[in-house]
């Protein structure tokens, strides 16, 4: 790598992971230089998840709610007064053979990067799989959701539907009867992948129906969803189901293509750190949010993992020399 001007740190993803490692960092005097992604990319919206959600009504601080894109132009907001310098670019690729470590804008097959930095923070999130149909991306957060600890509270004493068959789905059907008053899970084949104890819970919860063998068909709803149509996988039958939510709960997939053949991942694809660390197996390189994250997946705790990298990333500047 060339002897360009070496930035003291780069954020890659602007999520609450990554501008709460701005903020942090910027106040550190490190000088970050956060590369938050384009808006009409999938795997890494500028915000994170949070630009695709409605009211936000568990985030410290704000007893009324607030509104997802609300909030991180808040995060955002708050990073640049601290002197954060934000680009509005995708990363194409990265070099982490350093430190410094090379990050690529545009064309990947030219020689130089773009930007070098002696500490890396990534925070690039993951993103819920989707079932592939028309009106996701336009009812995602009007009755249409990833994440019943998030939305919950929105369904009380309604007939709400989870689409799934792991844990991760019975663990949302079972949360979300505290609000509905049933709860409809939708399941591909006619037995579960979850976990014995997962099962044995949800099939002992009396709001809990389950819908053997159907997949959904078709989300119905213009500006709020009215009703699902699912198809019998066995017959081909189609049928309307009414219900007032759709949570989704087929998993995620952390953004980590960019990282893949240099940083060591679990066997689900999220970026591993060292307990109670930020810090990934490369000196230098940090990860933080919900690319590393495969267990909580909240704003609140993103954001605190993103103080925990920026911290990090202080003291091994400091140690190495370049603080």
């Amino acid at each position: 790598m060339t002897n360009q001007n070496i930035h003291k740190t780069i954020i890659i993803g602007s999520g609450p992971a990554g501008l709460t490692a701005a903020i942090y960092s910027a106040r550190a005097n490190l000088s970050p230089l956060v590369i938050e992604g384009e808006p009409s990319s999938t795997s890494d919206q500028p915000g994170g998840q949070l630009m695709l959600t409605t009211e936000v009504e568990n985030y410290p601080g704000f007893p009324d709610g607030v509104m997802g894109p609300e909030l991180m132009m808040h995060f955002r907001a708050q990073a640049q007064r601290f002197g954060a310098e934000m680009i509005t670019e995708k990363v194409s690729r990265v070099d982490l053979s350093g430190p410094p470590h090379g990050v690529w804008i545009g064309d990947p097959t030219r020689a130089e990067p773009t930007h070098q930095a002696w500490a890396i923070i990534i925070s690039t999130g993951a993103k819920p799989l989707m079932l592939g149909l028309e009106a996701e991306e336009r009812l995602i957060g009007h009755g249409l959701s990833t994440c019943a600890t998030c939305d919950g509270f929105f369904f009380r004493n309604q007939h709400i539907s989870v689409v799934g068959g792991g844990d991760s789905a019975l663990e949302e059907a079972i949360f979300l009867t505290r609000f509905a008053s049933k709860v409809t899970v939708i399941h591909r084949r006619d037995e579960l992948r979850a976990s014995k104890i997962m099962q044995d819970r949800a099939f002992a919860n009396d709001r809990i129906k389950f819908l053997w063998n159907h997949v959904v068909a078709k989300i119905r709803g213009e500006e709020k969803l009215t009703g699902i149509e699912v198809r019998n996988t066995l017959t081909n039958e189609t049928s309307d189901l009414d219900v007032t939510g759709l949570f989704i709960a087929i998993g995620h997939r952390p953004n980590t293509d960019l990282f893949a053949d240099q940083l060591a991942l679990k066997e689900n694809g999220y970026l591993i750190t060292k307990p109670d660390s930020s810090r990934t197996e490369i000196e230098g390189v940090f990860a933080c949010g919900d690319v590393q994250d495969d267990v909580y997946r909240q704003a609140v705790t993103a954001a605190g993992s993103g103080c925990m990298a920026a911290i990090d990333a202080e003291r091994w500047l400091e140690s190495a020399g370049h603080g």
